[in-house]
This record gives C-alpha cells, sequence and structure tokens, in this order.
C-alpha cells in the first residue's frame, strides 16, 4: 500500500460512530504528530518553503491527510513552532530531574539552540502570519525566560548558580549569542561561548 492509500476503515475525520471513535481519534493523532515530526525535520534541514507532498511522504500518509489536519503552510509551520516550543520549555524540569542545576541549565541552553535553528528556517512565513494577524503572536520570550527562571532557582538553592541575576538577563544573553553566531558554520564557536555563560553565571569563587 502507497503512503497516499489509506485503509477504508480508517478516517483521520474527528468524529465516528460510537463503537469506533476512540481508535479513530488515536489514528488520526498518530498521524498528526508524524507530519508535525516531518515538517521539524524538513524545516529544519531546509526551510518552510519545502513541498508538502514531500512532508506527507516522509510522515508516511498521503497529502489529503495533510490537508485535513493543516489546510495551509502556515497551519503547518504553526503546529511546528508550538510543539518546539513547547519542547524547550518543558525540557527544563526533564532535565533538572537528571542533573545537577548548573549541567541542567548548559544542557538546556543546547535544546533551546536547536530551537532558535528551527524557527529561524521558519521566519518567512511566521512573521507573515504574524504581521497579518493570520496567526497570533506567542509569548515565546515569557515561556523561555520561566524556564530559565526554574533553572537558575534550582542552583541558587544548591549554591551552584548565582543568585542575583535576572532570568530574562540571560534570556538576552542567549539571544546574543545566537545572533551573533547565525551565520558561521562552526557549532564548536557556539558551545564555547555557551560554555562561557555558564561559568558566569556560577558563584564567585566556585569551580
Amino acid at each position: 500500500m502507497s503512503p497516499d492509500q489509506e485503509p477504508s476503515h480508517v478516517t483521520d475525520q474527528p468524529d465516528g460512530q460510537a463503537g469506533t471513535e476512540r481508535p479513530l481519534r488515536a489514528h488520526a493523532r498518530r498521524n498528526r504528530e508524524k507530519l508535525v515530526a516531518a515538517a521539524r525535520a524538513a524545516f529544519t534541514a531546509a526551510d518552510d518553503t519545502v513541498p508538502l507532498d514531500g512532508i506527507a511522504r516522509a510522515a508516511g500518509v498521503g497529502i489529503g491527510t495533510l490537508y485535513r489536519h493543516f489546510p495551509t503552510r502556515e497551519a503547518l509551520v504553526e503546529a511546528v513552532y508550538a510543539a518546539e516550543l513547547d519542547d524547550v520549555t518543558t525540557s527544563a524540569s526533564a532535565l533538572l530531574d537528571e542533573l545537577p542545576p548548573e549541567r541542567a541549565l548548559r544542557a538546556w541552553m543546547e535544546r533551546y539552540a536547536a530551537f532558535v535553528a528551527t524557527k529561524r528556517s521558519m521566519l518567512n512565513t511566521l512573521h507573515s502570519a504574524w504581521a497579518s494577524g493570520r496567526l497570533a503572536t506567542p509569548a515565546t520570550r515569557e515561556r523561555i525566560t520561566a524556564a530559565i527562571g526554574t533553572m537558575l532557582a534550582a542552583g541558587a538553592r544548591e549554591g551552584t548558580l548565582r543568585a542575583d541575576v535576572a532570568p530574562d538577563d540571560v534570556t538576552a544573553i542567549l539571544l546574543g549569542v545566537f545572533l551573533s553566531t547565525a551565520a558561521d558554520d562552526e557549532p564548536e564557536r557556539t558551545h564555547r561561548l555557551l560554555d562561557l555563560v555558564v561559568d558566569a553565571l556560577r558563584p564567585p569563587g566556585s569551580s
């Protein structure tokens, strides 16, 4: 069966008969998740002008399924952006569960860098849609700053990160790092700069 062919007994319609409604919704949700993941990979590798039929093929579904979930390219771009923002902001707590605060913050910075790179590949569509009012402008900076604040507070409690640093100042510094290295083909330079940021956030005299 080709990606454009779908089983006759399964659709992406949100409503179904009483005995099949739950499986249909689960199937539709899986297809949506696969489409967002495929679009995220495609936009990161190229940009948001990649053909939508290629994204559908990469997700293993037909182009009709893509359009049922995302009637426009803007809708797909918005979904990818929202998924990326959710991932990067919720990952802060997950990393704190696994790592000491200063190491969690450094690992999170890498995840934030990946988010910025994906966002950069979608800027043309996002800016156009935000400017026209077709898409709502998300509270990106506020959510990013809140994630940073969570990690700084955890480090301050343990004495491994400074307690006198405003989270929004760290956001500004990170955005400066990503902006200044956007045209570089030297990921190691970004890594070095992020290491310097973490070093600056440690209390004086700590190693």
